[in-house]
């Protein structure tokens, strides 16, 4: 109608412009809202050390230009185990102590809620348990750790150990394969049988379709234009709700009490006679996903580097792992929870990953109110960040924290300076099922197959979690003893 013309480049420019104009508003803001805070600090406390970086970007630029954990260990050299920084738009404070750990997570939790961008909540889903605090949180907490406890999990294991089997038996075929991909499958077939029981195949592979599209858009810039990432996430997210409405009607319709994670949410009532809503359902079951996949396939990748890097290490888990496997009549018969309970050895390389690699480097809290700690100042709205990798890497804490030493927790570490789960009413409630198929997966890995690393074995990525590089690239092919060979 005026005679102008945009091509789809321009359309492009325009857009990302405005994005970054709506980006510099927001930080703006954020900015003069610290130095209003500043000049009214609360009465005889002031702000921790450290720097505020640039005008609006804050210290952002510094954090992604370099390995994390260097960043944070930097700043805690210079500033101390509390310290101040502006990143993603929000001014932080740093905790890397154990005791300022447990004041936020345990003895004030009440003080400092749990907080994650909005765009991630629409992602998973804002009824997810972990976004919340107070009864509603704790309803759930316990419907989830019913269902992922020991006494039930024990349950589960002959179908972790077909999931593991088949998962090696697809990997042994020569080829060079993302380890940690693989590992996701693997993670992700197991978080599925830990909601769902035995879930009839064309919902395992339409949930896994969808989740998949919806983990690769979870951590993309969140840009709702047609074709990007984030955009694709979200439709498939809506096609994840659709998947779990048609399978929570199938269980009512066939009146099925099951006791998996979907069977304790569909079956629960509060004091009131209240049961659980379908989106409420629906959010916490992809929420329990996410939490389950990435995190236990980041530590299993991990495991298969430190061991493939330490042969006499391997061949010592091996020997373990060994014994099992020959009173079971030479795996013919299924692992059992005692025998998961009996692999001291295996269960130290374990925790030794989870403290070298600290998947969860740190968690996001935000102070409901001006609180006070060690004479400083943590302002309302400020963004609380404990430092779990600072902590696990500490020379005070752990002997020569970057040597691989699972004989260190021959004792057991001194309390909260050992976080991997998290820790206090938060802590990931599925540790347990955690380890129990880290233990399988290797039982049957070191008994049956073998593996090599293939290229480079530095370095590091993240996505958001820490994994070696490339994924670790790796070659795995069974391995046959004397006996087989025979026949």
């Amino acid at each position: 109608m005026f005679g102008i013309s945009c091509s789809p480049a321009d359309v492009w420019k325009i857009l990302i412009t405005f994005t970054y104009i709506l980006l510099f508003l927001s930080t703006l803001r954020s900015y003069y809202s610290i130095k209003k805070r500043r000049k009214n600090p609360k009465q005889g406390a002031k702000l921790p050390p450290g720097s505020m970086g640039w005008p609006y970007i804050g210290e952002t630029l510094q954090l992604y230009s370099q390995d994390p954990n260097v960043f944070f260990a930097t700043k805690q050299k210079r500033y101390g185990d509390i310290f101040k920084t502006h990143i993603l738009g929000c001014p932080c404070v740093m905790l890397a102590s154990s005791e300022a750990t447990r004041f936020v997570l345990v003895n004030q939790a009440h003080l400092f809620k749990p907080t994650y961008p909005k765009s991630k909540e629409q992602m998973i889903g804002p009824s997810a348990l972990f976004f919340h605090q107070g009864d509603y949180h704790t309803q759930l907490r316990k419907l989830v750790q019913s269902s992922l406890s020991p006494e039930a999990i024990r349950k589960l294991i002959p179908d972790i150990e077909a999931i593991a089997i088949s998962a090696l038996e697809s990997w042994a075929r020569g080829q060079v394969l993302n380890t940690f991909h693989e590992m996701k499958k693997f993670s992700f077939e197991v978080g599925i049988l830990s909601v769902f029981g035995h879930l009839d195949g064309k919902y395992r592979e339409e949930l896994k379709k969808n989740y998949f599209i919806v983990n690769k858009g979870y951590n993309s810039f969140p840009t709702n234009l047609p074709g990007t990432a984030y955009n694709k996430a979200i439709l498939a997210r809506k096609r994840l709700s659709q998947i779990l409405s048609e399978i929570i009607s199938e269980r009512k319709e066939k009146r099925l009490l099951e006791k998996d994670l979907l069977g304790h949410l569909l079956n629960f009532k509060d004091q009131k006679g209240q049961t659980i809503t379908e989106d409420q359902i629906a959010d916490n079951i992809i929420g329990v996903l996410f939490a389950a996949q990435d995190t236990t396939a980041s530590v299993l990748t991990w495991i298969l580097k430190f061991l493939f890097d330490n042969q006499k290490l391997l061949e010592d888990v091996k020997a373990e792992q060994k014994m099992i496997y020959e009173s079971n009549d030479r795996g013919k018969r299924p692992l059992t929870w005692a025998q998961t309970r009996n692999m001291p050895l295996t269960y130290r390389v374990i925790l030794e990953s989870l403290r070298m690699a600290s998947i969860i480097s740190f968690t996001f809290r935000e102070a409901v109110a001006d609180v006070e700690y060690e004479g400083y100042l943590i302002p309302k709205g400020w963004k609380v960040m404990p430092l779990f990798r600072n902590i696990h890497h500490n020379p005070k804490f752990f002997t020569d924290p970057q040597k691989f030493d699972p004989s260190r927790f021959e004792v057991a570490p001194k309390p909260n300076t050992f976080m991997p789960f998290g820790n206090g009413v938060h802590a990931c409630p599925g540790n347990e099922l955690a380890k129990l198929e880290m233990l399988i997966l290797i039982h049957h890995l070191v008994t049956k197959f073998r593996w090599e690393v293939v290229g480079s074995q530095s370095g590091i990525e993240y996505g958001p979690f820490p994994v070696p590089q490339h994924g670790l690239a790796a070659r795995f092919w069974k391995e046959y003893s004397n006996q087989e060979l025979c026949h």
